[in-house]
């Protein structure tokens, strides 16, 4: 049914187009007003009809959004991976029990390598976070210039229920997350209030 709207868009448009035209011909002047206006409204829609297309929702829908997360759940299980391995390394160093220095050393070293190996996640996880700011990037770059093309304004509605309670509840449970730099209470005033 979708493919017959498709293919009997053209027709109809042009169709439309014909009567517009031939309404134009008239001598009366409100009727060529109206055309004028009808004309400039098919022409928005049809500029309207481009810009979606050109947003490619499904594509951000079914690759890029899932892809992006995908690769955010990776990072959170290499960072995971490597906290642990830190700090079990870490406690080894603590709970050493050699007698010599040289055996001590040969742990130490050898745990410290552990924690080099384990530090190399960083690398993996910041080509991964790389992959995620394009993907956000991508799908900024398409919103901006969809939303420059016909544009749209905010409105002044009532944001939608679920995010609305989600921000509530953030606030209630003071889950903002880390602060971004410059923004948030500063440590000294947070040990003002211990003081």
């Amino acid at each position: 049914m979708m493919a017959t709207a498709a293919l009997r868009a053209p027709r109809d448009s042009a169709r439309s187009k014909s009567r517009l035209a031939a309404a134009a011909g008239s001598s009366d002047p409100d009727v060529k007003v109206i055309v004028r206006e009808l004309a400039a409204v098919a022409d928005y829609i049809a500029h309207i009809k481009q810009e979606i297309g050109a947003l490619r929702a499904n594509e951000l829908y079914r690759d890029r959004i899932p892809t992006a997360h995908d690769e955010l759940g990776s990072v959170v299980k290499a960072t995971a991976s490597a906290t642990h391995s830190i700090m079990k390394a870490a406690e080894d160093i603590l709970e050493a029990k050699e007698t010599s220095f040289a055996s001590y050393k040969a742990h130490v070293d050898e745990n410290v390598l552990a924690i080099f190996e384990a530090c190399s996640f960083q690398d993996i996880t910041g080509q991964r976070i790389s992959k995620v700011v394009e993907a956000l990037r991508h799908v900024e770059k398409r919103l901006s210039r969809f939303a420059s093309a016909v544009n749209a304004r905010d409105s002044s509605e009532a944001p939608d229920p679920e995010d609305a309670l989600r921000q509530a509840r953030r606030e209630v449970m003071m889950l903002n997350g880390p602060a971004a730099d410059g923004a948030g209470v500063k440590q000294d005033d947070i040990d003002k209030l211990f003081a």
